[in-house]
């Protein structure tokens, strides 16, 4: 019974940082974004920064990556950025690959 519990307790512990490793990757990715948005609004360093982490922080209104599609559209469109949706989710997939290879190598 003792490997059953181990095994299970092991599990656990894997599907535990599993989960923690996707939310960094994810929030990464997010920040990522907003660095890449903000470049593109031509915002200073100090506004680049904060615009980042309000990306990151769009991302916990709703479930899903719709939140943060559509505060970038918004945002780029009001400062005179021609940009699509399809533009953003292109960036989105990068800059998750971006993240991941990031994070990866942290560990």
């Amino acid at each position: 019974m003792t490997d059953f519990n181990d095994r299970e307790r092991a599990e656990e512990a894997k599907f535990a940082h599993d989960e923690e490793m996707h939310f960094r990757i994810h929030a990464r990715r997010n920040r990522l974004l907003g660095q890449w948005a903000a470049e593109r609004m031509g915002l200073s360093a100090v506004e680049a920064e904060s615009y980042a982490k309000s990306v990151v922080q769009a991302d916990f209104e709703e479930a899903g990556d719709e939140d943060v599609i559509r505060k970038l559209l918004g945002d780029l469109v009001s400062a005179g950025q021609t940009v699509s949706e399809a533009d953003i989710r292109a960036a989105m997939d990068a800059k998750a690959i971006e993240a991941k290879r990031m994070l990866m190598g942290e560990g």
